[in-house]
């Protein structure tokens, strides 16, 4: 199995996860597609906690949009796992901004993801520059 999962930093967010028995596969184990839903739930949950629901980000018209995922798995979550995702801000761009989600049971990490999210501007589909709220709150 893998190390014990790195200290989060101050910036990181904890996100628990309730592994239903329905995301399991007949290994037992997670299935791995679920693990990009529970980005999902992280990122938004993340984003709320820092001031920034994701429904205010769409009332002003803006939205994301994810250019890039990578996981990598160490390990496998089961159900019933006490799983928690530890978001943290790694890079802010012009117009994207990157998060760093640790996945881990029992404080071992078991899966790491990274992804690369572009602000649009729903009205004309197009990337936005990071307004300066959006900013504040990712930093």
């Amino acid at each position: 199995m893998s190390p014990a999962a790195a200290e989060p930093s101050p910036a990181a967010h904890q996100h628990p996860v309730n592994v239903r028995y329905l995301e399991v596969d007949s290994q037992g184990v997670v299935f791995n597609m679920w693990y990009l839903a529970y980005v999902d739930d992280a990122m938004t949950s993340f984003l709320a906690a820092r001031g920034l629901p994701y429904a205010g980000l769409t009332d002003d018209s803006l939205d994301v949009q994810v250019v890039h995922a990578s996981i990598d798995w160490k390990g496998s979550a089961r159900f019933g796992d006490p799983l928690v995702v530890v978001v943290e801000p790694e890079r802010l761009g012009t117009t994207s901004f990157t998060l760093r989600f640790t996945f881990t049971v029992a404080d071992e990490a078991i899966v790491s993801a990274t992804m690369v999210y572009v602000l649009i501007d729903t009205s004309a589909g197009t990337p936005r520059p990071l307004p300066d709220h959006v900013r504040a709150a990712l930093q």
